[in-house]
């Protein structure tokens, strides 16, 4: 009986223990289970807030990242303005240079056209000047005979002065055309006619002393003398009359001072003013009248 009770005892002690033993470990396992659903939690909580942050950031990079693109866009608008400008520009540079170049084109073209008129110019110029040489060599070599205190042959002013004096020409105050002048007028016709490329001007001069009788006044008489001489080569030696100028200039286009009467004698004289005919250079002239 005491055996039986002895068991009893530590049966029921057994089950006490069991009893017990069950209650603790699910209160551990529950215990645990809570702590991992914590620890999960806490976990989900931070990979939540790291997510959040992670949302947090890329939304502000987003957002930079936009300004950035509405920034470059602005920057794409106002470049492709500029790009528009400077293509308008670009264009109006060109057809500008276009213009230049035309215009450049066009000066060089009128300053070829120039350099060639002024070879041209040149060219007659000096035509000119040899044709003045010859002219005068020609009448030096024709009036040899008279000295030179009757006449004298010089080249002024591109032209020939062939100069006769009054003792050759004219008696004083006269403008009837003495022998001796007649002979160097025959001479220099000679000449004249076998050079019809020789324009003539016949200047009639006096000195200042005022002249009394059939002339008025020294005004009519150089331009009486200058009208004989005229006649003379045109009547008598055949010249002709369309290449001759006849004009007075009494005392007011003098050599030497009328002071003196070595002055005034040079000053009573006759010009007979020679030139080649300048057709061509007044054509060249007329062409380009900028020259």
């Amino acid at each position: 009986m005491k055996k039986t009770l002895h068991s009893f005892y530590f049966l029921s002690l057994g089950f006490l223990f069991l009893v017990s033993c069950v209650p603790t470990k699910k209160y551990k396992a529950s215990q645990d289970a809570l702590q991992s659903a914590r620890n999960d939690s806490a976990r989900l909580a931070a990979k939540v807030a790291s997510l959040e942050s992670t949302v947090a950031n890329r939304e502000s990079t987003i957002a930079a990242l936009k300004q950035q693109v509405d920034s470059l866009t602005n920057t794409v608008a106002d470049l492709n303005s500029k790009i528009s400008d400077l293509t308008h520009r670009t264009g109006q540079l060109s057809s500008e240079v276009s213009s230049r170049q035309s215009e450049l084109s066009k000066s060089q073209q009128e300053l070829k056209d120039q350099q060639k008129r002024l070879e041209q110019l040149q060219a007659l110029m000096d035509r000119q000047k040899a044709a003045i040489q010859e002219i005068r060599k020609k009448m030096s070599d024709a009036l040899v005979g008279f000295n030179s205190n009757e006449l004298t042959v010089s080249i002024k002013n591109g032209k020939v002065y062939v100069s006769l004096q009054e003792n050759l020409l004219f008696p004083s105050g006269s403008a009837v055309v003495n022998p001796k002048g007649k002979e160097a007028l025959a001479k220099l016709a000679d000449v004249l006619n076998k050079n019809t490329d020789i324009t003539v001007d016949i200047e009639g001069h006096t000195d200042s002393i005022p002249i009394h009788g059939k002339f008025r006044d020294n005004w009519d008489l150089s331009t009486a003398r200058a009208t004989s001489i005229v006649r003379v080569l045109t009547e008598d030696y055949k010249v002709d009359p369309t290449r001759v100028i006849a004009s007075g200039h009494s005392s007011y286009d003098p050599v030497e001072p009328n002071s003196t009467s070595e002055g005034r004698a040079l000053n009573r004289r006759t010009d007979i003013i020679l030139s080649p005919k300048l057709d061509e250079l007044f054509k060249l002239l007329e062409n380009n009248p900028n020259n």
